[in-house]
């Protein structure tokens, strides 16, 4: 809510009602306080960004705090789906009915109202069935900057490849594959939209399932408009380690191609259930991407496959997943010039779901994947 007075003793009034206000929400939510030069600085930049949100929602909803507090039973750690980076996520139920997913963002500053932003600018404007959708939030000037999702009741697909919901033999291959396949889907869609979007930070953490396993991307705080006809955003590196595409953080230069270097990664998640980075394994082996290029390059590709997936004994999926590493090889390119476009990603990953025909099996099988991969220019130097 914007506020004016017109004398100076009217401004320090009004700042010290802001402060004290600040300093009773973050008391009771056990936040700390920030100085007063801090506190006062991001309150007017809130109440900025509030007109500029008011043109952008749309039909997305206007939430209050209460209605989300009381929605999560006062943010109970028992409602909690996920703590990363930026915020933490919490189940709630709406006064409708609706299960809902609300993200709480961590550090109520300057930087995570842009953030809040960015999130809402983007998503209001997309329509995708492989992106997560957005309810709505509440207002910047709300206590917490809180964000409403659609809830997806199968969680993230790293809970099922790492985390609590990976069962005993794990996920299918076919829904595996399935999976890889709606990535590449919302990816190539903000690809080519007017204006392009490159999300920035793909990762198994922000594929999120629903009840029949089918994928949506989420988390688009980090995510950039591309200007028109510009080859790259000069910007600095951003993102989750064992992900980030090299060229970018090496040259500052973002583009639709860090995000098929960051997808490559996810692929060899879905072929090998191991994780983005493991400081337990061989110096070599800490990256997966590294460790993928590796022993793919080398024809070792069985030391990466997950066991789960029973290659030897089943020649189709044997097929299938010697394709997409062969594809996510190409992904995880070096230099950007030698990656694929998510376009073409989506075609081939088609293909490889059509491999389902034995003939088709029998005339790839003759030539395998290391073999094509090492003639190609991928991999690091």
């Amino acid at each position: 809510m914007a506020v004016y007075v017109s004398t100076a003793g009217g401004v320090v009034a009004v700042a010290a009602v802001v402060l004290v206000y600040i300093f009773y929400v973050r008391r009771r939510k056990h936040l700390p306080t920030r100085s007063l030069g801090s506190a006062f600085s991001d309150y007017h930049k809130i109440d900025m960004e509030a007109g500029r949100l008011k043109n952008m929602l749309g039909s997305l909803a206007i939430f209050s705090y209460q209605e989300l507090e009381q929605a999560t039973n006062f943010f109970d750690e028992e409602n909690e789906l996920g703590d990363g980076g930026f915020g933490a996520v919490y189940l709630g139920k709406l006064q409708d009915g609706r299960d809902v997913a609300v993200k709480r963002l961590y550090q109520e500053n300057s930087r995570r109202v842009e953030q809040f932003m960015n999130e809402v600018q983007i998503l209001s404007s997309l329509s995708h069935p492989n992106l997560v959708r957005l309810y709505g939030c509440t207002y910047p000037q709300s206590p917490m900057l809180l964000l409403v999702y659609e809830f997806l009741s199968n969680g993230t697909l790293w809970d099922h490849l790492h985390g609590s919901r990976r069962s005993l033999r794990g996920l299918p291959w076919g829904t595996r594959l399935n999976i890889a396949i709606e990535t590449a889907r919302a990816l190539a869609y903000l690809h080519s939209i007017d204006p392009p979007i490159f999300h920035r930070d793909v990762k198994s953490n922000d594929i999120l399932l629903d009840e029949n396993f089918s994928a949506k991307v989420a988390d688009f705080g980090l995510s950039r408009l591309a200007p028109v006809n510009v080859s790259h955003i000069t910007t600095a590196p951003q993102g989750t380690p064992g992900y980030v595409d090299p060229e970018y953080h090496q040259r500052f230069q973002l583009t639709d191609k860090s995000d098929v270097y960051s997808f490559g990664v996810v692929l060899v998640e879905l072929i090998s259930a191991k994780v983005a980075v493991d400081t337990g394994r061989n110096n070599n082996e800490i990256s997966l991407a590294y460790m993928a290029i590796d022993k793919i390059r080398t024809g070792a590709l069985g030391e990466l496959v997950d066991p789960d997936l029973k290659i030897v004994k089943n020649h189709e999926v044997k097929v299938m997943v010697g394709a997409v590493a062969e594809l996510a090889f190409e992904c995880l390119a070096r230099e950007r010039d030698f990656r694929p476009g998510m376009k073409q990603v989506v075609s081939r990953l088609e293909e490889i779901k059509q491999l389902q025909e034995s003939k088709i099996c029998n005339k790839l099988i003759n030539v395998a994947p290391a073999v094509r991969i090492q003639s190609s220019k991928s991999g690091p130097a």
